[in-house]
């Protein structure tokens, strides 16, 4: 059938117009489920930038300062005369919580953060509650510490065996919540026999101690807590007659950093005891079995003799030789002796000028990555 011009026309028009949408549509290609993908799409994507590696804490050559209070993150106002009297705010405060009644508290982690401060989780298995009433009485010290460490609840073996498990998993899952890392000094002293988890006292065996260790650590691991940091803390050797601390070592995989617990007049009897006096023998001790970075956990001292200041002084020009001590902390606390800087304006003076130094100025934040090996 022969068409008019005008109907040619319009032919040709809507054929080119057909010409035009095919050469400048997106090709398509049939994906999945028959989902239609354009070639846009299909191209492949920009490589995205590398993630910034977080920061590490505390960084290489510095040495954080710590602090541990009576009261913890239920009252700052130590904490606030400590960091006024130091002119220095301290980085990590260790706090103590008793299996017997304390139950994960989210609120007093997030007050230590909020206050740029890593917590320290000072994790005890025992009532120490009985340990309060027993220095309300008049009793001797070999009284107290019977008293305090004779508790059957808490044997190293029940531990062990998994009856605190459920208590155990809701400290996981409450601090694999919190999303920043936290460190643990779980049990600590364990060389000693003042406290129901030590192997001398309460019934407990040679070898409980590394036994219980490993079961609480193994019930953190299966609940995939990974925030974490393990401390193991030995108390300074006194004397030759108890166990090697090697005994008491749960082996590199289950512990990340090596803690240290000593003070200066406390049962001292000799005119001066410098820090090398009463650390290094223990700390030698300790690194024929482990290279993991150390922290002294528990650091003070008394005005035996009036050389309180003289002592912190000295101490911290000591541990410039101590490049493998990541951290010290401060036990701020008058019990039996004050062990406080804030006990003299001289004291006050000599521990705000060590902290002074280059070394001790850290800062710490929640994204940071806490140092569990030490530089080669």
């Amino acid at each position: 059938m022969r068409l008019s011009v005008p109907r040619v026309m319009m032919v040709l028009t809507g054929a080119l117009l057909l010409t035009y949408a095919f050469a400048i549509a997106p090709a398509t290609t049939s994906e999945g489920r028959g989902r239609a993908v354009t070639a846009e799409a299909k191209a492949p994507a920009q490589p995205s930038a590398s993630p910034r590696p977080r920061e590490l804490f505390p960084p290489a050559g510095k040495t954080f300062i710590g602090i541990m209070t009576d009261k913890g993150p239920h009252d700052f106002k130590p904490v606030d005369g400590f960091t006024a009297a130091a002119k220095h705010q301290p980085q990590v405060m260790l706090f103590s919580e008793g299996w017997a009644s304390a139950t994960f508290d989210r609120t007093l982690f997030d007050r230590i953060r909020d206050r740029g401060m890593m917590p320290m989780l000072g994790w005890e298995p025992w009532d120490y509650q009985l340990d309060q009433g027993a220095r309300k009485q008049k009793l001797t010290a070999a009284e107290i510490d019977r008293i305090r460490s004779d508790q059957p609840r808490y044997r190293l073996s029940r531990i062990a065996g998994g009856d605190f498990d459920s208590y155990v998993r809701s400290w996981a899952e409450g601090i694999k919540s919190l999303g920043y890392p936290v460190a643990i000094r779980f049990a600590h002293e364990m060389n000693g026999y003042w406290y129901p988890w030590c192997e001398l006292v309460n019934g407990n065996q040679p070898g409980d101690y590394v036994k219980a260790w490993r079961h609480v650590h193994d019930v953190f691991r299966t609940a995939g807590v990974t925030n974490v940091t393990w401390v193991w803390s030995a108390n300074v050797r006194y004397t030759d007659l108890t166990p090697k601390l090697s005994t008491y070592y749960p082996g590199d995989d289950y512990v990340d950093w090596l803690g240290v617990t000593g003070y200066y007049g406390k049962w001292d009897f000799a005119q001066y005891l410098s820090f090398d006096e009463i650390f290094k023998k223990t700390i030698t001790e300790i690194r024929t079995f482990s290279k993991e970075p150390m922290v002294i956990t528990e650091a003070g001292a008394s005005d035996h003799n009036g050389r309180k200041a003289q002592w912190i002084k000295e101490a911290f020009q000591t541990l410039r030789s101590y490049p493998d001590i990541i951290g010290l902390i401060w036990f701020e606390v008058n019990k039996e002796l004050d062990w406080r800087i804030v006990s003299s304006p001289a004291v006050a003076t000599a521990f705000a000028g060590a902290v002074a130094a280059p070394r001790y100025q850290v800062t710490w934040s929640p994204d940071m990555l806490l140092r569990t090996k030490l530089e080669n």
